[in-house]
């Protein structure tokens, strides 16, 4: 029987093992499919605090890491493939094997929707970005494409047009589904243009180890061009990893959780921290914000417990 399981290790899930185990609370943390979450696929990080020179994404979730079992994280590498949150204590699926806790932090994360092309993963971190506001600034001067047609793809054309010298906005459809005031400050930018009806095929290039351009490909026409750019930003949406807590989690229509007072959810015992419950900031500095604060509330939830136990 566990104190505490934590279900994510990226930066939420990390501190939220940093606060429990100096807590004393012996948290067991299981590392999920994306271990180290989408700080492992970011190269150079600049806005986390205490890191004047920056930090790559990966050391710093290594640094995290070391902390946490430093003052004795257990890790557990696998998936949550099912839970049982209808009583406490809550029950969790792992590999096939079963585990018991009093209480529950969720950090599971959200994973950025990709185009799903043959180059497009080798050159995450090399030109390919789901996040404009962690990558913008490394693209100084340069010619980019973003692609997506939604408030966040506007979001993302209009701060990068703070350092890029122009943004190319790729969408498939003929319109874009973005907010009137997102899409009008969007088209009222001289550094943004449009390429509508239009899907990106492909990115070049992986044997150079960075973006130099992509092919597209006309929906209506099917004519193919070439476009010389050097960097590509998604920016088609993200999904939390909260599948296997529907019907028990209260969420929103797109899945992320919801949570009052903090990190608090529907169920008393379970909190929410980081991107699975942040649709908002979607930073690595928020995401430990949050994942303190879990591991706060659960401790006194814990007390609480055993004060009434």
């Amino acid at each position: 029987m566990r104190d505490v399981v934590i279900i994510g290790s990226g930066c939420a899930g990390l501190t939220a093992a940093i606060y429990a185990a100096r807590a004393n609370m012996k948290p067991l943390l299981i590392e999920g499919v994306e271990a180290g979450g989408q700080l492992s696929l970011t190269t150079l990080v600049e806005n986390f605090p205490g890191f004047p020179e920056g930090v790559q994404g990966p050391e710093l979730i290594q640094n995290m890491k070391d902390q946490a079992a430093r003052f004795g994280t257990e890790y557990l590498a696998g998936d949550v493939t099912a839970a049982d949150l209808s009583k406490g204590p809550f029950t969790l699926t792992v590999s096939g094997q079963r585990i018991e806790t009093r209480t529950l932090i969720i950090a599971s994360g959200a994973s950025a929707r990709w185009l799903g092309l043959p180059n497009e993963k080798a050159l995450i971190g090399k030109g390919v970005s789901s996040c404009a506001t962690c990558d913008g600034f490394f693209f100084r001067g340069k010619d980019v494409i973003v692609v997506g047609g939604g408030d966040t793809a506007m979001e993302d054309a209009t701060f990068l047009t703070r350092f890029v010298s122009h943004v190319n906005v790729v969408h498939r459809r003929n319109e874009l589904r973005a907010s009137k005031i997102m899409a009008d400050r969007a088209h009222a930018n001289p550094k943004i243009s449009f390429t509508f009806d239009t899907a990106v095929e492909d990115i070049f290039d992986p044997v150079k180890n960075e973006v130099t351009g992509a092919k597209l490909r006309n929906l209506k026409t099917g004519k193919i061009t070439e476009k010389a750019v050097s960097a590509v930003f998604v920016a088609i949406g993200h999904v939390p990893n909260s599948g296997i807590f529907k019907g028990q989690l209260d969420m929103d229509a797109e899945g992320y959780l919801k949570t009052h007072d903090g990190p608090k959810t529907n169920i008393p015992g379970v909190f929410a921290c980081g991107d699975v419950q942040d649709r908002i900031f979607r930073q690595a500095i928020t995401a430990s914000g949050t994942g303190c604060a879990a591991a706060i509330l659960a401790e006194r939830f814990l007390e609480a417990s055993e004060a009434h136990g």
